[in-house]
């Protein structure tokens, strides 16, 4: 029933196509891998990287209304009613700069 002559034995020779197609599954399986694992890296990185908290009070000048309130990695700023921006030191919690806006 099976012909001899059809079977390849086992010093049969891969053909081109197959070879090349074996390498680049291997190669794309590798690049998913490593590029997995970098995506875990960078995710575990920028956690990793707590600003320090705000704090649970903050003391506005007299007379000052927080209007809005916005911040980065070192400072925090609160925006007045009266057209006044207040940024303070993350850390420290002192008031560092005051910017009066015009209009």
């Amino acid at each position: 029933m099976d012909n001899p002559e059809l079977t390849p034995g086992p010093d049969a020779e891969e053909p081109a196509n197959l070879k090349f197609l074996r390498r680049l599954v291997t190669v794309l399986t590798a690049t998913m891998i490593g590029g997995v694992l970098l995506i875990i890296g960078l995710i575990v990185i920028r956690f990793y990287d707590v600003p320090p908290p705000l704090p649970e009070t903050l003391q506005l000048p007299d007379g000052a209304t927080a209007l809005s309130f916005t911040q980065g990695t070192d400072w925090y700023a609160v925006v007045t009613t009266d057209d006044m921006i207040l940024i303070y030191d993350r850390v420290t919690g002192a008031l560092t700069q005051t910017v009066k806006i015009t209009r």
